[in-house]
């Protein structure tokens, strides 16, 4: 099973964001029928933690790990964290250029819980991408197919973006299925 751990935001701050996106150039590109792969909102997340693939006998091993990280990342919180989407950048260049947005908020409750998980994995053994968390959402992977001074000026109107605060309220352990159009399934959740 490919398994990764996240937090998904809420539909209006997800509407807000698409509605943003659908101004950008890459939006633009999107409409006129230009394959720059829109991130579909029905699935949009932020990673705290990418496993791979993971044997289904491991599946237990994994949620324990993962609610043991949420009580203790609770225990320090008076409240779940508050975040919001705003700003944005890219990774990668010509074919593997990504758009992405940042989080933006109590955003050191995410980290602090990034690292009770990525620490509960190594304790049993389990894989994870040990690459540094930067919390963010994936918006576009326009790679090669539009100009790369539209991506840039994307990335320069997504600085002045602000989307609504919401409350990261529960954690999701997915099964990601790949393909042409990928699909997730929410295997275990956890309140924040």
């Amino acid at each position: 099973m490919r398994l990764f751990v996240a937090v998904h935001p809420p539909p209006a701050a997800v509407a807000h964001l698409t509605a943003r996106v659908a101004g950008l150039r890459v939006g633009a590109a999107f409409a006129a029928g230009i394959n720059v792969r829109l991130a579909d909102p029905a699935n949009l997340h932020v990673t705290l933690a990418f496993l791979g693939e993971v044997p289904a006998d491991r599946l237990v091993d994994v949620q324990s790990a993962l609610g043991l990280a949420v009580e203790t990342a609770r225990r320090g919180w008076d409240s779940s964290p508050r975040l919001h989407l705003g700003g944005g950048g890219r990774f990668g260049r010509g074919r593997f250029t990504v758009l992405w947005v940042d989080l933006r908020g109590e955003v050191e409750a995410l980290h602090l819980l990034g690292r009770l998980i990525r620490a509960g994995l190594r304790r049993n053994r389990l894989p994870y991408d040990e690459r540094p968390f930067r919390p963010h959402l994936t918006i576009a992977r326009p790679g090669d197919r539009i100009d790369r001074c539209d991506v840039v000026a994307d990335c320069l109107t997504l600085d002045d973006y602000r989307g609504p605060e919401w409350p990261a309220s529960e954690l999701v352990l997915v099964r990601s299925h790949q393909g042409p159009r990928p699909r997730y399934d929410h295997l275990a959740r956890w309140p924040l």
